[in-house]
């Protein structure tokens, strides 16, 4: 019997439940793709607390995972019964066992990645990739700041960084992820609980300040971070775990010519070309052995409101997947729809 992760309403992990579902045939440009392995990220957590607000409630969240295509519908050309596929910033339902999917959004996973691999590291990846070469023009010897670099994408931004030639000093929040942002090619690591990250930058760059800043954390480092950057620095922004940063006269910017953006994956990968380059680059620096992606930890589907309490407890180090398995023995008169859009109808539920 297939299943899937639902939100009913916005609140606290136990909001999910776990729930049998029905899953219908592929329409046109649809494949029907069967979960292997589930990424977790904390985007989540900002959908299941409404924090970004889901299109309809109830709604399957998770937004990546690899799996195999089990069957197409009309008209699809880039995938084919039996390939293994990834993907990530789709409509929300990744949270199932199986699932209905835009064909055109799926990426397939080359021999030498595993489906784990994929998808732990896939959004991250991606995104890392975005920060690294898409954003702000960075140049070997570059010294940058990443704020929460012992979470997914931070691991995976200071190890491709270090092959880069581009110096990441990154923020901590205890000693265990401290030993993690340095094993993955930070040079330097604050323990933003005990240090002014300011300050620490100053001395560590001799006064001069970085050339960027990477913030995902959002309120409480938004403003600290632009007083971090050197002249003509840059502030990526792209996250907000303390809540929305603050409004900002732009006149701010002006005494040291700084600049702020706001980047988002679906914009850098909108046309499937940028999709496959993004795609490509990621798998090729994990095969060659640029990115360890893990996974270091593995959670089953009926574990997901123990995954989210990890998730939102920040007790999870890198990466984490959600391994789909079967269940038996549950009563068919509580199955649910799910359609492509993972946003079932209200009267059915």
């Amino acid at each position: 019997m297939e299943r899937a992760a639902r939100i009913y309403q916005y609140g606290p992990p136990e909001v999910l439940k776990i729930e049998p579902i029905e899953v219908p045939a592929p329409g046109p440009g649809e494949a029907l793709v069967r979960h292997t392995a589930i990424g977790l990220n904390f985007v989540e957590v900002y959908f299941r607390r409404g924090t970004f607000p889901v299109p309809e409630l109830p709604a399957v969240l998770g937004n990546e995972a690899a799996g195999i295509v089990e069957a197409v519908g009309p008209g699809v050309e880039e995938v084919a019964v039996g390939d293994r596929v990834v993907y990530a910033d789709g409509p929300l339902g990744a949270y199932a066992t199986v699932r209905v999917y835009p064909a055109e959004q799926l990426v397939r996973i080359p021999v030498a990645i595993s489906d784990e691999q994929a998808a732990a590291s896939f959004l991250r990846g991606v995104t890392a990739r975005m920060l690294l070469k898409d954003v702000v023009p960075l140049r070997p010897g570059d010294t940058v700041l990443y704020h929460g670099a012992a979470g997914g994408v931070g691991l995976l931004f200071a190890q491709w960084a270090r092959a880069l030639g581009i110096h990441v000093i990154g923020t901590v929040s205890n000693e265990e992820k401290a030993v993690a942002a340095r094993a993955a090619g930070c040079i330097e690591t604050i323990d933003y609980r005990t240090q002014d990250f300011v300050e620490r930058i100053k001395a560590i760059t001799g006064g001069e300040g970085v050339a960027a800043v990477f913030d995902s954390v959002g309120q409480d480092t938004f403003l600290k971070s632009l007083e971090s950057l050197r002249p003509r620095g840059a502030l990526v922004a792209f996250g907000k775990a303390s809540g929305h940063p603050p409004v900002i006269d732009p006149f701010l910017l002006a005494p040291k010519g700084l600049y702020v953006t706001w980047p988002i994956r679906p914009v850098y990968t909108a046309r499937r070309v940028d999709r496959e380059r993004s795609a490509d680059e990621l798998f090729e620096a994990i095969a060659g052995g640029i990115l360890d992606v893990g996974p270091g930890r593995t959670y089953a589907l009926d574990d997901i409101v123990a995954a989210h309490r990890d998730l939102e407890g920040r007790k999870i180090i890198g990466a984490a997947v959600i391994r789909p398995r079967r269940s038996s023995g549950r009563s068919l008169d509580s199955i649910v729809p799910i359609g492509t859009n993972n946003l079932p109808d209200t009267s059915t539920s």
